[in-house]
């Protein structure tokens, strides 16, 4: 299980909210910054996009259903399939190649 690196803001309710969070690695493991993530619904349609901090992390607040995270880097691609029955902290790795 990965750690979420970057603090919730202050008033978030995990009890409440269904926030997915994650890091872009490589093949290795190593976190990749600046990666554009983006977050795509059951249907692929883009519904946001964050730049991934320098440390690879991103953030998004969603409702409950099935989830594409997408990055893309100068190094690849990739797409991990998320799907929170509830509120409460989903975190995933996805990894480019």
């Amino acid at each position: 299980m990965i750690k979420q690196v970057q603090p919730l803001p202050a008033g978030v309710d995990l009890e409440k909210e269904t926030v997915i969070t994650g890091r872009v690695v490589d093949d290795s493991g190593r976190t990749i910054g600046g990666a554009f993530v983006r977050l795509l619904d059951d249907t692929d349609e883009l519904t946001a996009e964050v730049v991934a901090t320098p440390a690879g992390d991103f953030r998004f607040f969603a409702a409950p259903g099935t989830w594409t995270v997408r990055a893309l880097t100068k190094a690849g691609h990739g797409d991990v399939t998320v799907a929170p029955v509830g509120a409460g902290l989903h975190e995933i790795d996805v990894k480019v190649a």
